[in-house]
């Protein structure tokens, strides 16, 4: 039975508006947000929720992370933008920064995770074509089954969910799909000449937090080099602390030719990505070949240094790997007959629903929203638990508490 969901004049107000001047691409929580701090949110009525959500992983260090934001601030009143038709200072430092923080040799500055991916493509291409010497418009990129790379129609084209594609075509052609975590599967589609490139998550996220077999990720490498192939990582909601480690690669002391970033770069302030590889990939793109207004700009140069470095300062990820050691147990001590799977690495966790009614995962979302705690189903049955990496053991034993009192409704 579906939760009655009743809402103050106040909540609908804000609720009508968007309904009636916003588009529908999103199915949101019936919740209005107005402030957030750390861990947690406030509505507009304010009443206060754990976000398990984090903004898909984009707010890492927190929500309004005080060091985060002053340098926003600081940074906002001096310059934002130049584009990158003049040099900046800061972009300058950033690239130096960045670059070994991650230990590359280059960094391709973008704003949006997805246009990080499609950068990635086309260097992987570029590559493919000034490098390896595949023919012409030739290069074929192998992705997995049930991604989740963004909603660009290039990405799309290879996405293997009919809500990502369906009615958008015609399609980007250069993509081939292979079974996730199959090394036989990637070992015959290497032998394809023209493959160029891997686009793998190291976790499938959106997919419902799916992990690989341990050292999958090793092997689909070392396949790559083999096969002369470049092994490109979107860690775009994987990476910066969230597995319990700096990148879900370093699990497996995986280095990518081609690191993919995003979210959390700017502490969920604004929108702030970046592509990392070694000049013998990076240097294959000349000027005038891609690029973006926003990307590198000052402001977000200046605020995702500040960003990574309280990830390291503030020990986010040894913090993500104990808090999400400490969950997952808790979560398997309710006992619940409701909970099928629980799955999870560091502070990237989700659980799979066991119910006869399809409907359950979204109804136990509004259940735990009423109950304090934010999050959001994912391809029906599964429900994403991600909350930023500074919380502490009360908080994770309340939440979990809220959980465990939400399921006895179901």
């Amino acid at each position: 039975m579906q939760p009655t969901i009743m809402h103050t004049d106040n909540t609908q107000y804000y609720l009508d508006l968007e309904e009636k001047y916003g588009a529908h691409n999103y199915h949101p929580l019936p919740v209005v947000l107005q402030k957030g701090q750390g861990v947690f949110l406030w509505d507009v009525d304010n009443k206060r929720y754990y976000d398990y959500l984090s903004g898909y992983s984009a707010v890492n260090q927190g929500h309004c992370h005080p060091a985060i934001i002053a340098a926003l601030i600081e940074q906002a009143q001096q310059l934002t933008l130049t584009s990158r038709a003049f040099h900046s200072a800061l972009l300058s430092e950033f690239t130096q920064f960045i670059t070994k923080y991650f230990g590359y040799d280059k960094v391709l500055p973008m704003n949006t995770g997805v246009e990080a991916v499609e950068t990635a493509i086309k260097l992987c291409r570029r590559w493919g074509y000034d490098v390896k010497g595949i023919p012409a418009n030739k290069a074929k990129i192998l992705v997995c089954g049930n991604n989740f790379h963004g909603r660009t129609s290039t990405v799309i084209s290879f996405s293997t969910d009919p809500s990502s594609y369906d009615r958008f075509g015609p399609y980007m052609p250069g993509f081939e799909v292979i079974p996730y975590n199959d090394l036989s599967a990637l070992a015959t589609a290497l032998q394809d000449k023209n493959v160029a490139g891997l686009l793998i998550e190291p976790i499938q996220g959106e997919a419902g937090v799916v992990i690989p077999d341990e050292g999958f990720l090793t092997a689909a490498k070392q396949y790559c080099e083999d096969a002369h192939v470049l092994f490109m990582a979107d860690e775009i909601q994987t990476g910066l602390s969230r597995t319990g480690k700096l990148l879900a690669c370093d699990h497996e002391n995986v280095h990518p030719d081609i690191l993919i970033i995003g979210k959390a770069l700017s502490g969920g302030t604004l929108p702030a990505s970046a592509v990392l590889a070694d000049d013998e990939i990076m240097l294959n793109i000349k000027p005038g070949e891609h690029g973006s207004t926003y990307g590198g700009n000052p402001l977000a140069c200046k605020v995702s240094m500040v960003a990574l470095t309280v990830l390291k300062e503030e020990k986010m990820a040894e913090n993500a790997h104990e808090m999400g050691e400490l969950f997952r147990q808790q979560l398997q001590a309710l006992q619940s007959p409701h909970i099928k799977t629980i799955r999870g690495k560091g502070l990237l966790n989700a659980i799979v629903i066991d119910h006869p009614n399809p409907q359950a995962a979204w109804d136990l979302c509004l259940t735990m929203k009423d109950n304090g705690l934010l999050a959001k189903p994912t391809h029906g049955d599964k429900i994403r638990l991600s909350p930023p990496l500074t919380i502490n053991r009360e908080q994770i034993l309340e939440s979990v508490n809220i959980i465990g009192k939400s399921l006895e409704t179901l």
